[in-house]
């Protein structure tokens, strides 16, 4: 996708909370630039409230729409009808469905059958059918439980020469360790007392995942075995939209493919000099 592709962002105020908006729009700006911002809600309810607070700081237009009976969300109805006529102006080449709502499934399908790449992002409690639909679906909850980089820690300073009465201290750690081989006997008969814990059971999702990278390294690997990381990935989110390494504690996906325990990488350096890793199975 080119970096400088044109995205329409159509958010749901009603499904979303305003704590994921500096989330999705930084997403969005991976894959391209956010020519339309816009927000749908009807911002007379003090529901919208905090909404109101981080709209000006993200340049997010607000769009009302009155709820005219109950039981009915206008706000579905306004959100397509934009979609329709932001796509037939011809100005942007994808969009970004902001939604935990099964509704925009037929959108997200309209709008990929206009040629439009369509990126969704709701919550894990979304419905699978509207993730299909899309091109590639984010999961808000999962992006913001993502830890912060932390420092890496500084080296501690190496301890200076020992003291001048050395004679003295020899005895002493002799008898600390004479001390602590009691201890240590006592905790060894300690845990070889207690039964060992139950192997924990593996994540079902992360066994259909390790399932398909085999599949596909078995499928599109060259006559060695050898795959590209980089294809792996572009073949996971078109059969899997949800795909991301994220959802599964990663910030890579050679570090993620490794981590399954049944593939060998290389790497070796491209046309352009970029370092490029392959994987086959072990």
């Amino acid at each position: 996708m080119p970096a400088d592709c044109r995205f329409a962002v159509l958010i749901d105020a009603d499904n979303v909370s305003d704590k994921y908006i500096k989330i999705i729009l930084d997403e969005v700006s991976t894959q391209g630039v956010a020519n339309y911002k816009r927000i749908y809600g009807n911002w007379t309810s003090p529901a919208m409230a905090s909404w109101k607070n981080v709209l000006l700081d993200y340049s997010v237009t607000p769009i009302q729409q009155y709820s005219y009976t109950t039981g009915k969300n206008a706000t579905d109805s306004a959100m397509i009808i934009d979609a329709m006529d932001i796509l037939y102006s011809g100005k942007v080449e994808g969009f970004c469905l902001v939604s935990s709502d099964s509704d925009f499934t037929r959108l997200a399908s309209r709008l990929r059958e206009g040629g439009m790449t369509v990126i969704g992002m709701g919550e894990k409690k979304t419905p699978k059918p509207f993730i299909a639909a899309c091109n590639m679906f984010r999961y808000l909850d999962v992006l913001a439980a993502q830890p912060e980089p932390q420092p890496e820690p500084q080296p501690e300073p190496e301890a200076g020469p020992a003291p001048a009465a050395g004679e003295k201290a020899a005895p002493e750690k002799g008898r600390e360790k004479e001390k602590a081989k009691p201890a240590k006997a006592k905790t060894a008969r300690k845990k070889a007392a207690q039964p060992e814990p139950a192997a924990p059971q593996e994540d079902p999702e992360l066994a259909a995942m390790r399932g398909a990278i085999k599949a596909i390294v078995a499928e599109q690997s060259d006559e060695d075995g050898w795959l590209a990381v980089s294809m792996i990935g572009n073949l996971l989110v078109k059969r899997y939209p949800d795909f991301d390494v994220r959802n599964f504690g990663f910030s890579k996906l050679t570090p993620f493919v490794l981590s399954l325990g049944v593939f060998e990488v290389r790497t070796e350096r491209g046309k352009d000099n970029a370092r490029q890793a392959y994987v086959r199975l072990k």
